[in-house]
């Protein structure tokens, strides 16, 4: 497995045009990929996300795939050509270390939702039919919230506990993205998530970081990072 990071340069009408159309930067992650490339398999599968740091604004594109990318058209089209390259790295050292017990600062772009189980008569179908069965998406930070712990347990971690008792995870860049797909328009809710995690399973928590978690893993969701927990400077 292969962990890559590429810079984008949001100042241009190309990068902008890729961020903003979750369907067109797939189609951008999957051309890093020659014809044949493995894309999913028991090791893995390519999952991408785009993050934007709030301390400088920049925005990054992470990919965790099979095989090695090659991101020069990315960086050629929405990066900095001549300035920034893309970085790829090796994943197997840190997937070999991952322990029980061990504890890391998190981030998670995902697509928190739920299974309607009844049918409140809010969104009536021309045809009568029901929304019982159909995925809706969580909309409230603390659905959120609770949409990824209660998805801990099965992906090998817990979110530890803040000082007051409560999940150390932030919700942030909450969106409901819209774009087309096929000639139909696809809604998106996504949310980012922030925190501290323990280990519960080392098996289960290497799946989660190589498969990802939750739906809408072509589109920018599931991809898991990890990062050793810095205590704030006094």
């Amino acid at each position: 497995m292969f962990i890559s990071r590429v810079p984008l340069n949001a100042a241009r009408f190309s990068a902008r045009q890729l961020m903003a159309s979750p369907y067109r930067m797939h189609a951008a992650v999957e051309s890093a990929f020659p014809p044949g490339s493995v894309r999913e398999s028991d090791e893995g599968r390519i999952l991408w996300r785009l993050d934007v740091l709030a301390q400088d604004h920049s925005v990054w594109l992470y990919v965790v795939s099979p095989e090695a990318p090659d991101f020069s058209h990315i960086i050629e089209q929405a990066g900095w050509p001549t300035r920034m390259e893309w970085e790829s790295r090796d994943y197997s050292p840190l997937l070999s270390r991952i322990g029980i017990g061990q504890q890391w600062q998190f981030r998670l772009r995902a697509n928190p939702v739920r299974k309607a189980k009844i049918d409140k008569g809010l969104r009536p179908k021309a045809d009568g039919e029901s929304v019982v069965g159909k995925i809706q998406g969580h909309v409230t930070a603390a659905q959120q919230c609770d949409w990824l712990v209660a998805r801990a347990a099965g992906h090998g971690f817990e979110i530890l506990p803040d000082d007051y008792d409560e999940p150390s995870v932030t919700v942030s860049q909450r969106h409901q993205e819209r774009f087309g797909r096929d000639g139909k328009t696809v809604t998106l809710t996504t949310a980012v998530f922030d925190g501290r995690l323990r280990v519960t399973d080392a098996d289960l928590f290497r799946q989660a970081l190589c498969h990802g978690i939750g739906r809408a893993k072509g589109f920018g969701c599931g991809l898991l990072t990890v990062a050793p927990i810095r205590e704030p400077q006094s």
